[in-house]
Parts: structure tokens; C-alpha cells; sequence
């Protein structure tokens, strides 16, 4: 019996320390990714990878003693070539910019649910493969290593499965609402299925089209409420 692939090291940083515990229980959800540690501040991170080296850190920005971007040229200046990707609820253009520059994986923005953050964790797993088991002889090996796996779909470009008339239709939906909707309350207006609708609302969340927040009722997960982004 062939042998499984290596384990994924993760080190999860986050202030909230159940956030880092709902991150911690998503993580080690995916093969073959594994959770070695956790920390909550910039100066824990850095130490943590010190003892730790784990191959991908998920990183929160907003952290008490420092902005988690900060914590990047740190490492590498002590010699870590462990990957980055941010998780966080930072939505302005410069700190997605700056987080570009300094090189991170993956931007996920908060909140998700454990799809979305598993389908990256794939991605990146994937892309990880390549580019340790690369053989670089010509041009085309080099395009194929640096594939944008992690990339978004294109605009305009739906995934298999998905027609142009109902994504407008939800987008029509979206625009016309007054404030926020459910996917039950958008397949209600859309004479859709809830499922369906909830399948388009996510892909435009992931195009960045659309935001998505949380709303909290007494008991139970929270709901997911999205509007169409100006």
C-alpha cells in the first residue's frame, strides 16, 4: 500500500481564541493538514514558528500588540520559508495590496464557512505538490508550476453547472433588495430553490460581488445574509 501524502503542518493565529478553535476544528478536517499549534499574539506567531516550522501559518490581522502583516517580514528575516494565508475581516484595498506584496497564499475574508476555507486549503495543497515535485525544463513547465490554482473564477467566467440567466436572475435579486437577504429569502423572490440560490450567492461572495454577514438568533448557527456589493 502506497503511503499517504505528507502531513501539512498549521500554525492558526488569532486573537479570538474561539475563533482559533472553530479555525483549529476546520483545519484538521482536511487531509492532510494538521493543526501543531495556535497563538494570539504577533510576538507568540513568531515564536511558534520558531519551535514549531509549520508549513502554512493562517493568519488574523487585527492582533493586540501588532498588525499581522508586520509579523511576515519578521519571519523571514529569521529564515522561515513557512507559506502565509491571511484570515481575516480586513477589507480595505491597501492591506490586500500589502498583503500581495508580502507574498501570502491565499486572502480569505471573514466570516466563511468550512467550504470555503477547505476549498483553499485544497487549492493550496495542490499548488504545493506542484511546486515540490516540479521538474523545470522549459517555459511551459514553469507556467504550469505557477498556475494561479488559488485564484478566484474570472468574471463572467461561471463554473460548470451554473447558467448566465439565473446568475442574473439572483444579481437582479440582490440589487433590487432593501438591505440584506438569506438564500431563503432570495429563493423565495427568485422562484428558485433555496439550494440553488444559495450556490450563486456564494459564488458571488467568492467573485467579491457580493458581502456577506452574520446575523445571530438565539440558538443555532448563525445566518448568513447577503447584499450586493456597490
Amino acid at each position: 500500500m502506497s503511503p499517504g501524502p505528507a502531513a501539512i503542518d498549521v500554525l492558526v493565529v488569532d486573537d479570538d481564541f474561539m475563533v482559533a478553535r472553530v479555525h483549529r476544528t476546520f483545519v484538521e478536517r482536511v487531509e492532510p493538514f494538521r493543526v501543531v499549534g495556535v497563538a494570539s499574539t504577533g510576538e507568540q506567531a513568531a515564536a511558534a514558528v520558531d519551535e514549531l516550522r509549520p508549513d502554512l501559518v493562517l493568519l488574523d490581522l487585527y492582533l493586540p500588540d501588532v498588525f499581522g502583516l508586520d509579523v511576515i517580514p519578521r519571519l523571514r528575516t529569521a529564515g522561515h520559508d513557512c507559506d502565509v494565508m491571511v484570515i481575516s475581516a480586513a477589507r480595505e484595498a491597501d492591506t490586500v495590496r500589502g498583503a500581495a506584496r508580502h507574498g501570502v497564499v491565499d486572502y480569505l475574508l471573514k466570516p466563511f464557512e468550512f467550504e470555503e476555507l477547505r476549498s483553499r486549503l485544497q487549492r493550496y495543497a495542490a499548488q504545493r505538490g506542484r511546486l515540490l515535485t516540479a521538474v523545470v525544463q522549459s517555459q511551459a513547465d514553469v507556467d504550469r508550476v505557477l498556475a494561479g490554482a488559488s485564484a478566484p473564477p474570472a468574471a463572467g467566467a461561471l463554473p460548470k453547472g451554473m447558467s448566465v440567466e439565473t446568475a442574473d436572475l439572483i444579481e437582479r435579486t440582490l440589487r433590487a433588495a432593501d438591505g440584506t437577504l438569506s438564500a431563503t429569502e432570495c429563493a423565495t423572490l427568485a422562484g428558485i430553490s433555496r439550494v440553488s440560490a444559495r450556490r450563486y450567492l456564494e459564488y458571488f461572495h467568492a467573485t467579491g460581488t457580493a458581502d456577506v454577514s452574520l446575523r445571530y438568533g438565539v440558538a443555532g448557527r448563525p445566518e448568513r445574509r447577503y447584499t450586493w456589493r456597490v
